[in-house]
């Protein structure tokens, strides 16, 4: 008899516990529904507020501007770093240096950039204002008018690297970038608006956009196209529909956490008060940010931390599908060790989102199907309804991720063609679906095998910009 009494007591407590977790992973997914809706009808709402009133942000006047030092820190980027620092000398901009940091690169990378822009050998010391590795050598030279210094240093990693960076830089502000990427020719003037309007600044993020396959002339994009490969082609619906909606809402309330380290631009002795970017860390960008705020929040200072969605850079994402796996294993990680070292920020909205929806939500979500596939074994629940909820999440966050790209893509200067605006919207659903659920088990995976601090640097393969006919040309001169 106590047999049965325990047999029917388990079978009706794990019913209630799977009711319970059911409850909680459907809330779950109608918060993160809601919080995308929102975030995509704020964003849109901005931009096209901007539109009409004829301004996307304030311009600035040439008579009013920051000087900036550009870090361009750089491991084993033989292939793109000519462009990139191509396009950084046809800049919009009144003052600015190019500062390039050679973290102990494998291949050619120092001396490509030394001898094609004919940069000399000079000995100066550098004032160690945050910690870093060492310096080999160090070259100067000025092309255009603009100053350009490359930094040989013993390999630190990226973090490392960009604190070497500050500590060569010689301006108030600094723009971090990738060596992969392309900064639009108004890039510095649109980042640099925040800065004007409100002394509290301390970090301004920009847009991210994805130039895999689109065409470039002089910092400036010239033909914009979709990715032809697939899994380039899904990252641009997701950075489309993050870096547009997400953050605008975020940098209303001042939450943003993430600021890309593919172009940033930070005031120097504010992170230089906090110690510089976090050696060690996998994801230096947003260590720094979540560092800032707990820095500014625990010391009662005001500080402003923006977002300029107008201030775009162009940048390249992995084509492999190893590699797109190899770069969000890092992110998350990074992420992880972020969220984990700065629990004091706990109060803070922004962080219970990330914790909640960015770094627990591939745990939510595949325990939640795990949840739902024993729910109904038990005879909890309706199957059909459970596909049809799924199924209507699945679409919903299709459509606003739709809604995002053809916001984007028409309030643009420069359009993709019919067809590729055609392939973007075939794509939403797989991407939302297929790609979605991939990410998340590879970001369990990341966490599973976590060992420890690393310090390397995430490679992927890199592919030289698109360039048309008379910039080819042009490339094989000599510089001046």
């Amino acid at each position: 008899m106590l047999h049965v009494l325990y047999d029917v007591f388990t079978v009706d407590l794990v019913k209630t516990l799977l009711h319970s977790a059911e409850i909680f992973f459907i809330l779950y997914l109608l918060g993160y529904s809601a919080f995308l809706f929102v975030s995509v009808l704020v964003g849109g709402n901005q931009l096209f507020e901007d539109i009409k009133k004829k301004q996307l942000r304030n311009k600035i006047d040439h008579e009013y501007y920051v000087p900036i030092s550009i870090i361009v820190p750089a491991y084993n980027e033989e292939v793109t770093i000519v462009d990139t620092i191509r396009s950084l000398l046809y800049l919009d901009y009144k003052t600015y240096e190019i500062v390039v940091v050679n973290d102990g690169s494998e291949d050619h990378t120092g001396t490509i950039v030394s001898e094609v822009f004919g940069l000399k050998r000079v000995y100066r010391p550098i004032r160690r204002q945050v910690e870093c590795q060492e310096q080999v050598s160090v070259f100067e030279g000025t092309i255009m008018g603009i100053p350009i210094t490359l930094i040989n240093k013993v390999n630190g990693g990226k973090a490392d690297a960009i604190n070497m960076g500050i500590n060569v830089s010689k301006y108030p502000y600094f723009v971090c970038m990738d060596a992969d990427s392309i900064l639009q020719k108004d890039s510095l003037q649109k980042i640099a608006v925040p800065v004007l309007e409100n002394q509290n600044v301390v970090a301004v993020g920009s847009m991210i956009r994805i130039a895999n396959n689109s065409v470039f002339e002089k910092g400036e994009l010239v033909q914009m196209r979709l990715p032809k490969r697939l899994i380039a082609a899904f990252q641009v619906l997701e950075y489309e529909r993050s870096f547009l909606a997400s953050r605008i809402l975020l940098d209303k309330c001042n939450s943003n956490l993430i600021v890309s380290g593919a172009f940033g631009l930070f005031h120097k002795q504010a992170v230089i008060d906090v110690g510089g970017y976090q050696v060690g860390s996998m994801g230096e960008d947003m260590e720094l940010i979540v560092k800032l705020h707990s820095y500014y929040r625990s010391h009662k200072r005001p500080y402003l931390i923006k977002y300029a969605y107008d201030a775009i850079c162009w940048t390249q994402v992995p084509e492999r599908f190893r590699d797109l796996l190899k770069q969000r294993k890092r992110w998350h990680i990074g992420l992880f060790q972020s969220m984990t070292r700065h629990t004091g920020m706990i109060t803070k909205p922004s962080y219970v989102y990330f914790l909640l929806y960015e770094l627990l939500s591939p745990v939510i979500e595949l325990f939640g199907i795990l949840v739902t596939i024993l729910a109904y074994l038990f005879g909890l629940l309706d199957l059909q309804y459970m596909i049809v909820l799924f199924l209507v999440y699945a679409l919903f966050g299709s459509m606003l991720t739709v809604i995002a790209f053809l916001t984007r893509n028409f309030l643009s200067d420069m359009k993709i063609s019919f067809g590729d605006g055609i392939k973007a919207i075939l794509l939403c659903i797989p991407e939302n679906i297929v790609l979605r659920f991939v990410l998340a088990w590879t970001r369990i995976f990341a966490l599973l095998f976590y060992r420890g601090k690393k310090t390397n640097w995430g490679q992927i393969k890199r592919y030289q910009m698109d360039f048309d006919e008379g910039v080819k040309d042009e490339k094989e001169k000599p510089f001046p």
